[in-house]
């Protein structure tokens, strides 16, 4: 396996703290890493030493030569007068850059709803994110480096950014660096997972989940190693006490397989007490919304949504940007009047929204984190236990010295962590979670989760963040056309939805190579078409392999049977040309796909 980057020995210092001492790295072809940590550890400074953009106090980064890495940074240094063709394509004619399926399809993916020939300057943030994302997929790298690719991008586009990644090199090459806090984005795309903490770089092998286990795995045989030395401290005060005993054999500790691991751990939360107390607090009426529409002008975004929600229901709200998922929200919350239908809100309800302008800090931006922590109740219960409000903000990751900070003074994070304190110490019945994920990173992700999972009430969440969704929410409900719908396949099948509703509408649009000037090549398809094709294949694959083991059961039963048994053989026969038909059907289908996304 070819090298492509290396770092040797790595120091970083900043005037108040050390970021990383004596860290050494290797990159190869085919490696796809994730980079996870905590907030300020220093990822986004790892990813700027190792593309160049940082230079260490000590150390060297080295790179293979002709190795081409591409790099897209949080920070946005497009031009505000280029058009938006011009940054994604450049001075590339239009026959040239339309011809290339690759091009067309991160296109497609990406920046499909953006005017072709509008300014930077007149974009919002979003979409100037994708558009400088788009412009370096497009681009031929041999290493890339993206750092928080999935901002800005809803469900839809994050599955076609990983389907994107998996593909986008043959096996064995490229390589990949990225930095997110998208759980699922990380166990999709990532076969190996970098930890930064504690000024050093530890690796793990696979994404996301599977750095889970090996964590608690590691941190179990810490506590072990803690526990024997304890115990080799008292046996060892107890000789020079008494005299030395006679010699017992050694304790052992084994590493037990990874359902052994989490066998001792109770379960996410309790559904019926979650219920109980939650019927208990609100009643049987929540919120009832009844043939309600919404209209801004000429423009209709919902229409005939009827939904009942019930106490104690977590539910996740699914749909693409623009689908109407705020307005939707600002309709239960009341912060909206529908243009038709109605919403009738049960007398017990009290309804706590943490939006994503952080409205509810700022009253207090000037006061200090332990005065706003007074002014609330002194006791919140989790789990049968009281819990004081500094003890949940420790919960949190706050450290004692930030309730002497301001309330303005605290990072993006922060605000986004005291904003969900505040939000249940103040005892809504009725939580709404409008993009909770923001400016947050994984593990204070799960600390908000472990919260969440312990709160009696009715909940609310949107969130393009899968694990997010899967992890607090039992039921999901998507917004496809204007129309509430449930999803009871979670967000596999709202993505199964919105492709076959793009490629409904495929014909009734013109694709987004046809910009201005350019033409479609006769039969290419969109990114969502490919997308879309390629889950039908794996599902067929899967079914295959289903079928093929299903008719060698079938052959080996024919061959225990009695030969005699003319009516039982013809029944094994039959069956057997049935699964054989299907396979034959099957197999077709997946050369037409093939053939199709080629």
């Amino acid at each position: 396996m070819a090298h492509l980057l290396g770092a040797e020995a790595l120091h970083l210092e900043y005037p108040t703290r050390v970021v990383f001492d004596s860290v050494t790295l290797g990159i190869n072809e085919g490696d796809r890493i994730g980079i996870v940590g905590r907030n300020g550890d220093g990822k986004t400074s790892l990813l700027g030493m190792l593309a160049g953009r940082i230079e260490p106090q000590s150390g060297r980064v080295t790179r293979r030569g002709g190795v081409r890495f591409g790099v897209l940074g949080q920070g946005d240094d497009l031009d505000p007068a280029a058009a938006v063709a011009q940054v994604i394509v450049g001075e590339r004619a239009e026959h040239e850059w339309a011809g290339d399926p690759a091009i067309r399809d991160v296109i497609g993916g990406l920046v499909s709803d953006i005017p072709w020939q509008a300014r930077i300057g007149e974009l919002s943030g979003g979409q100037r994110r994708r558009v400088a994302l788009a412009a370096l997929l497009v681009g031929d790298w041999d290493l890339i480096a993206l750092d928080e690719p999935t901002n800005h991008l809803d469900v839809e586009g994050i599955a076609w950014l990983a389907d994107h990644l998996k593909h986008r090199w043959p096996k064995d090459s490229g390589g990949l660096l990225v930095i997110t806090h998208d759980r699922w984005f990380l166990d999709e795309v990532c076969t190996q997972t970098w930890e930064v903490h504690d000024q050093i770089v530890e690796p793990f092998e696979g994404g996301y989940a599977a750095y889970v286990l090996q964590r608690v795995e590691r941190d179990r045989m810490a506590a072990a190693s803690e526990a024997k030395r304890q115990n080799l401290l008292r046996k060892e005060l107890a000789w020079l006490r008494r005299g030395a005993p006679a010699r017992t054999s050694k304790p052992r500790f084994r590493i037990d397989a990874a359902n052994l691991l989490i066998e001792d751990v109770p379960p996410i939360r309790n559904p019926i007490e979650l219920q109980r107390l939650a019927v208990a607090r609100l009643g049987k009426d929540v919120v009832d919304l009844e043939d309600v529409g919404m209209r801004f002008g000429e423009h209709e975004v919902l229409r005939e949504v009827t939904w009942r929600i019930g106490p104690g229901e977590r539910t996740g709200i699914l749909g693409a940007n623009g689908a109407g998922k705020s307005t939707l929200l600002g309709l239960i919350s009341g912060a909206l009047k529908p243009t038709s239908g109605r919403v009738k809100r049960g007398k017990t309800v009290r309804i706590g929204t943490l939006d994503q302008q952080f409205s509810q800090l700022s009253q207090i931006g000037a006061e200090r984190v332990r005065d706003v922590l007074a002014q609330t109740k002194t006791t919140f219960t989790i789990d049968g236990r009281d819990h004081t409000p500094a003890q949940l903000l420790e919960r949190l990751g706050f450290a004692r010295e930030h309730l002497a900070a301001r309330v303005d003074e605290l990072s993006g994070g922060q605000k986004r962590r005291l904003q969900l304190l505040l939000l249940l110490l103040s005892e809504p019945n009725l939580i709404i979670l409008d993009e909770p994920t923001n400016d947050v990173d994984s593990e204070m992700l799960t600390a908000m989760e472990d919260l969440l999972d312990s709160w009696p009430g009715t909940l609310i969440v949107v969130s393009h963040d899968r694990y997010l969704l899967e992890r607090v929410t039992d039921q999901q409900y998507a917004i496809l056309d204007g129309r509430l719908r449930h999803v009871p396949g979670g967000v596999d099948e709202y993505l199964r939805l919105r492709s076959e509703q793009d490629a409904a509408h495929a014909t009734d649009r013109p694709d987004v190579a046809s910009q201005p000037g350019s033409e479609q090549p006769t039969g290419a398809v969109s990114g969502a078409q490919r997308h879309a094709a390629q889950k039908e294949i794996s599902s067929i694959e899967r079914r295959l392999d289903k079928l093929t083991a299903t008719i060698e059961a079938v052959h080996q039963q024919m061959a225990e049977d009695d030969p005699s048994d003319y009516e039982r053989l013809q029944q094994r026969a039959d069956e057997v040309r049935e699964l054989e038909s299907e396979v034959e059907q099957l197999e077709e289908r997946w050369l037409e796909l093939s053939e199709q996304i080629a």
